[in-house]
């Protein structure tokens, strides 16, 4: 139990307070006085009856205000609030004594150098830390707060020293020891960023570590103060649509609108309004015309999403509007002219859909006058773990979550990991586990919960049931139904697949696969 007694600021009240403590057999834990005239106790839990008779003895003290009880001392608050706050901030914070020697660490220090803090306490800081003395430091004249950079295991930091003093009887200080909190460079750099108002960088928030990413970087910096088309191409969840806004942002277009088409999304009937709009009394009762997309983005950039799932009308339409930059509205005879940039973006390889007559060849060398390719996330491994880091920071403020940093099993499970689904899907897998991670100030494995995947095989059933020759057998029996129509033979497909007729025969007799109807083989052919 904890009570503040409020009472005037004498000399002895405190301890009549305990005296009195002491009369009622309790064991006293701990006691704050301050100089407003406040005494806080904190003793073990007393029937109510006793509890009720403690009270008023405490009130009939010479002094004594009134008492209350309450839910913590101060003493107590500054110390878990401050135990908190050093386990929630993500840089690495020592105290350290007059001497140098670790006093006490918070858990990123601990997992800085792979050790608990049982193992540290009273070890010299400066064994793990090289390019900075701390003794001679802390036995300076005069003592005050410092940077300077460091290395530890081989990785740059920067190293902050803050003195602290107790004053003494006399109010002098004495020198107790220093925190020391360190700071990796992409830290800084997040900080640094983070207090830029000036000389606009539309790219501050395109991570690039990796040397792929890097080139891609600095060649869409070129590419963006440009106004000829560009074509981003790169799989799914890679980042297109980023790379698009960043050449925006970092273009003399930065101030007007950025336009997002997706492609997909947009069926015929209503593509050629929402792009170019209509005129007034074009659409039945229908007063006012309405501007499209394309004149919204008017000045700006108009992005085209997955530009390959654009319908073959559409494509005929865009293409004279990149061609003469003008349009016509919906029911309109007027030509408006408008000035925009283009970018597309695609997954898909546009040069074989053009080969196919899937897409507008002409189209095609109209959007592709400018180009960038995004690899895949599992061939840029160095970006994996910095762009989680970022994606965490981002969804622990987002949810107000304690967790506050990968762990080394976590870090290396996220880097071993082939991400079909790129820089999306791993986005997505860190704010699921921020949102699970409720007790841990750490990602653990177990938080990340991935998929078993392989770019050979794709996503593993974890619920398969069988064995090996089973699955075999199903594979096996899957692959012969769809080349034999295309092979329709036992010595064409045996040929296919390099094994004797006799042995094909035997399988497709086994699975049960008849030959190919006629009708059957002319649509196979066909396509």
């Amino acid at each position: 139990m904890r009570l503040e007694v409020i009472c005037e600021n004498r000399l002895g009240i405190a301890q009549e307070v305990l005296n009195l403590l002491v009369s009622f057999d309790l064991n006293l834990r701990s006691i704050d006085a301050d100089q407003t005239g406040r005494i806080y106790v904190h003793f073990p839990k007393l029937e109510f009856s006793q509890f009720q008779n403690l009270m008023v003895s405490i009130r009939k003290i010479d002094g004594v205000k009134d008492v209350r009880s309450v839910t913590h001392l101060p003493s107590e608050q500054e110390h878990y609030g401050l135990l908190t706050l050093l386990k929630t901030l993500p840089d690495p914070i020592f105290s350290i004594d007059a001497k140098g020697n670790i006093y006490r660490a918070n858990e990123a220090a601990q997992s800085l150098l792979g050790q608990s803090e049982e193992q540290l306490i009273s070890h010299p800081l400066g064994h793990w830390v090289n390019g900075f003395s701390f003794n001679r430091w802390l036995t300076r004249t005069d003592v005050s707060a410092s940077a300077s950079r460091v290395d530890i295991s081989g990785t740059e930091y920067l190293a902050e020293m803050m003195p602290v003093f107790f004053p003494d009887v006399d109010e002098e200080q004495i020198l107790a020891g220093a925190v020391v909190m360190f700071k990796s460079a992409r830290r800084i750099d997040v900080q640094y960023n983070a207090l830029k108002t000036s000389n606009i960088d539309g790219f501050k928030d395109v991570l690039a570590v990796s040397p792929l990413m890097k080139a891609v970087v600095e060649e869409a910096k070129k590419h963006a103060i440009l106004d000829a088309p560009l074509l981003i191409s790169g799989e799914t969840g890679t980042g297109k649509e980023i790379i698009a806004r960043a050449c925006h942002e970092q273009s003399d277009r930065h101030d007007k609108p950025f336009i997002i088409i997706n492609c997909a999304a947009v069926p015929d009937e209503v593509a050629e309004s929402e792009l170019f709009g209509y005129a007034a009394n074009s659409m039945g009762t229908r007063i006012e015309g309405k501007k499209g997309l394309v004149e919204k983005a008017d000045g700006g950039t108009l992005y085209f999403d997955e530009i390959a799932e654009m319908t073959p009308l559409m494509q005929s339409k865009l293409l004279r509007f990149i061609e003469s930059g003008a349009f016509r509205r919906v029911g309109g005879d007027d030509e408006v002219q408008v000035n925009v940039r283009i970018i597309c973006s695609t997954q898909q390889d546009l040069p074989s859909l053009t080969q196919e007559k899937k897409f507008r060849e002409d189209l095609y060398y109209r959007i592709n006058v400018l180009g960038l390719k995004l690899s895949p996330l599992s061939n840029r491994s160095k970006d994996i773990v910095p762009l989680a880091e970022m994606f965490l920071e981002y969804y622990v403020h987002k949810l107000s979550s304690i967790a506050s940093r990968l762990s080394v099993p976590a870090k290396e499970q996220l880097s071993s990991y082939s991400w079909p689904g790129n820089v999306r899907q791993l986005k997505n897998i860190i704010y699921r586990a921020v949102s699970q991670c409720k007790d841990s100030i750490e990602i653990l494995p177990q938080h990340l919960n991935l998929p078993s995947y392989s770019r050979d095989f794709g996503y593993f059933d974890d619920e398969f049931e069988g064995t090996l020759e089973q699955a075999t057998k199903e594979f096996e029996a899957n692959l012969l139904r769809r080349l034999y129509p295309a092979f329709p033979s036992t010595r064409l497909l045996a040929k296919k697949l390099g094994v004797s007729h006799t042995a094909i025969a035997n399988k497709l007799r086994d699975y049960g696969i008849s030959k190919p109807k006629p009708k059957e083989k002319l649509k196979s052919t066909s396509k």
